[in-house]
């Protein structure tokens, strides 16, 4: 969290602010360029998705045009759930900060990238290229409810908008489908976006995590403090005395101490000499 608090105030200023709105602006852009490629009869697709092997040979557009790559063909469902996503991004936006959630989605973003290249190395050029037209942000949306989950678990939704369910099921549900998508598909682009999107919520959450309560150093200041606020705790430190002999409850388990009503100031006795000492007038 440390880390993150100096990047904000390093990097604070290029912030992009409603984020999670030009992200719905990109699909509208990928869905009308859809729309044009049906009607010219150009595949706009094969000039926008992240592929490797024409990013090493210069198309370096490819870096960040596969954003514009809707995550699903556009219909009732999909407008229902980019409302959703709309929804549940600008609600984390506002509870980490735009700062924070910048660094979530562009986390996402560079792990897709980071698979897409590991890939190609890997399986060569003509075996990676096979699957990657497939790479979207779908997975990143994904990622984007189960941070939402994390922070909000106790949150209910309405299943078809009828059903009250607590986000969190949702998120186990989510998570159940993105291990059977990464089980049941042959495509490793498709595998690849799952891990990404998979890690960038895991190392997000654990690096921002605040571990201090397990510090050594803040479990001893605790104690400490806590010896502060309840005297019995501190060595040498005593709640009661008795004002005639001296003793505290350090010097036996059943001594009671009151204090006098008919003495003039807050004089305590133990029991031995509350009722046979002479009177502070």
């Amino acid at each position: 969290m440390n880390f993150l608090n100096k990047m904000e105030r390093k990097f604070g200023r290029f912030t992009i602010r409603n984020l999670t709105k030009y992200i719905i602006l990109l699909y509208v852009i990928g869905y009308v360029l859809y729309f044009l490629g049906d009607v010219t009869g150009i595949p706009i697709s094969a000039y926008l998705m992240l592929s490797p092997a024409h990013i090493l040979q210069g198309q370096i557009w490819r870096l960040v045009s596969w954003l514009l790559i809707p995550p699903s063909g556009l219909n009732i469902f999909t407008i229902i759930m980019l409302a959703l996503y709309y929804s549940l991004g600008t609600s984390l936006e506002k509870t980490w900060g735009d700062f924070r959630y910048n660094v979530y989605i562009l986390g996402g973003i560079l792990s897709t990238i980071i698979g897409a290249f590991l890939l190609y190395f890997i399986q060569g050029p003509v075996n990676s290229l096979y699957g990657m037209a497939a790479i979207s942000t779908y997975y990143i949306n994904l990622s984007i409810f189960l941070a939402f989950a994390a922070s909000y678990p106790d949150m209910q939704l309405l299943l078809y908008f009828i059903i009250p369910v607590k986000i969190k099921w949702l998120a186990y549900l989510d998570v159940a489908y993105l291990v059977y998508n990464f089980i049941k598909t042959p495509i490793w682009s498709i595998r690849m976006m799952i891990i990404a999107s998979l890690l960038n919520f895991i190392i997000f959450f654990f690096a921002t995590r605040n571990y201090n309560h397990i510090n050594p150093k803040e479990v001893h200041r605790r104690q400490q403090f806590q010896k502060a606020v309840h005297p019995k705790m501190a060595p040498g430190v005593t709640k009661h005395k008795c004002a005639v002999c001296g003793r505290t409850e350090k010097d036996g388990d059943n001594l009671e101490f009151r204090f006098c009503s008919k003495c003039n100031g807050n004089y305590e006795y133990c029991q031995d000499h509350l009722f046979t000492h002479e009177h502070i007038k």
